[in-house]
């Protein structure tokens, strides 16, 4: 499953030499000692790997198109398989970087984080990357203030040139970041730009400036320069504070866009080796026919020969193209039967809508538990209840609100005073918690539609009891 994917430009400073360097650098200088390849010492070899069967770095070169193409793959103890690839083509100063994750018959199917490699913020800080366009690449945001206004009014007027999306953040009414727009830049950095509004203040002038289309008051829009591409707009739905599910949304976004875009076979690990190979028959083939023609007394052999080779060459390079289309077919197939897997279903019977998952699997969670109800009190054998049954049957239902609900109504059962483990374990279950006077006000994941108050010190044994309720009946 390839989970980032961007193409970026490089200046001519970066040689052969410093690339191949630079990426045992990144190896070598690995802050998780399980990604590391003990003892790399390159010696100037362009074709070369290092490592052993489950943890390996391979470099080699493609003379014929001045292209260098590395791969790092690091397969872990659950079977879940990680490819690193980078690809530079040194003739067009451009260079494929792409992380993949894949499994292996025995694993463990998960949903891991992960982020940006960090061979990325190198080539920032070592200054190889040209511009996309009129925008620098960064590693951190550009803050919109009174003097760079036109910058976010020329990108949502379609002035600007680009090529990677714009993320525009825009301030909430108490003048915060809606999200952690360091952590953002940091994720998206080589696959957008993220432009952050410096302060609330300049809201006037920037709608103004922007005919009243840009984000304000901690929306955050996400801009293409793909014209069949249409600008998204993400809501915040928050009081205070920064919004995790927001974040994760803008994130999905920006990496779903880079992940589906074509690429030249060429800028691929295994267009690349598919090339290499090919070019191997080829020569092979002609050093053949060159030892054969010098053995050859007629002429007339000789065509034969030829003919007789350029036949089995024919035949070689149907088999490297039959393998290569064969190759991915696989691939998309077990893409497809991964995600299958992972979400443990034969197809979709419904789409997702607006609503933003506060948590995992939340709102499949509320769907297989409406429908385990509404089965358990349908006509007895009639079709809806089968129905019913089968997809609750075919899914793998958790109960994780029941769960949740539980551990809400044990915490609040007759407490008397809201203590630190009592915070903690509330905010486990996703509540924000803000004092207000003698109480204090629940917010669950920061949406401002489900808030309730809970007593500091509360004078009724049923106090616990009513909060609870409340929040299992709106909330959960």
């Amino acid at each position: 499953m390839l989970l980032f994917s961007t193409i970026l430009s490089i200046n001519e400073r970066l040689t052969k030499e410093l690339f191949i360097k630079l990426v045992i650098e990144w190896n070598q200088g690995s802050p998780h000692a399980e990604n590391v390849i003990p003892d790399i010492v390159w010696n100037g070899d362009r074709n070369i790997r290092y490592g052993d069967d489950s943890r390996w770095l391979d470099i080699q070169e493609y003379r014929n198109k001045n292209i260098i193409a590395v791969r790092y793959e690091k397969i872990e103890k659950d079977g879940v398989v990680w490819d690193t690839d980078y690809v530079m083509n040194f003739t067009e100063m451009k260079m494929a970087i792409r992380l993949d994750r894949s499994y292996k018959e025995e694993a463990l199917v998960t949903d891991a984080n992960f982020s940006a490699p960090h061979f990325i913020t190198s080539l920032i800080e070592r200054g190889y990357l040209n511009d996309d366009g009129e925008l620098p690449i960064l590693k951190e945001p550009i803050y919109i203030n009174d003097g760079n206004l036109d910058l976010l009014a020329d990108v949502i007027k379609e002035k600007v040139k680009y090529r990677l999306p714009v993320v525009y953040v825009s301030k909430t009414v108490y003048n915060h970041d809606p999200v952690n727009v360091g952590w953002l830049s940091s994720r998206l950095k080589g696959i957008a730009h993220v432009l952050v509004q410096s302060d609330h203040k300049i809201n006037k002038k920037c709608r103004h400036l922007c005919n009243d289309k840009n984000e304000y008051n901690g929306s955050i829009g996400i801009y293409f320069s793909n014209a069949a591409i249409n600008h998204q707009r993400y809501l915040y739905r928050r009081d205070t504070g920064t919004d995790g599910v927001l974040f994760n949304k803008v994130v999905r976004a920006v990496v779903q866009y880079s992940i589906v875009q074509n690429i030249d076979n060429l800028y691929t690990w295994q267009g690349v080796n598919n090339a290499l190979l090919t070019d191997k028959l080829i020569c092979q083939r002609e050093e053949r026919i060159a030892a054969e023609q010098a053995k050859l007394k007629t002429e007339d052999e000789t065509y034969r020969l030829l003919d007789a080779f350029d036949d089995d060459m024919k035949n070689l390079q149907k088999q490297v193209e039959e393998l290569t289309r064969s190759n991915d077919a696989l691939r998309f197939e077990n893409q497809r039967l991964r995600e299958k897997l992972s979400e443990n279903q034969h197809k979709a019977v419904l789409y997702a809508g607006d609503e933003d998952e506060f948590f995992p699997d939340e709102i499949k969670d509320i769907l297989l538990g409406a429908l385990s109800e509404a089965a358990e009190s349908a006509f007895p054998k009639s079709r809806r209840q089968h129905i019913l049954y089968d997809i609750v049957r075919s899914n793998k239902f958790e109960n994780i609100l029941e769960k949740k609900q539980t551990r809400i109504k044990q915490l609040l059962k007759g407490y008397k005073n809201v203590n630190g483990v009592m915070k903690k374990t509330l905010a486990e279950l996703g509540f924000e918690i803000v004092e207000e006077g003698k109480h204090y006000k629940l917010t669950y994941y920061g949406d401002r539609r489900y808030w309730t108050t809970i007593a500091k010190t509360p004078s009724d044994d049923r106090t616990g009891g009513n909060v609870s309720a409340t929040i299992c009946r709106e909330m959960m």
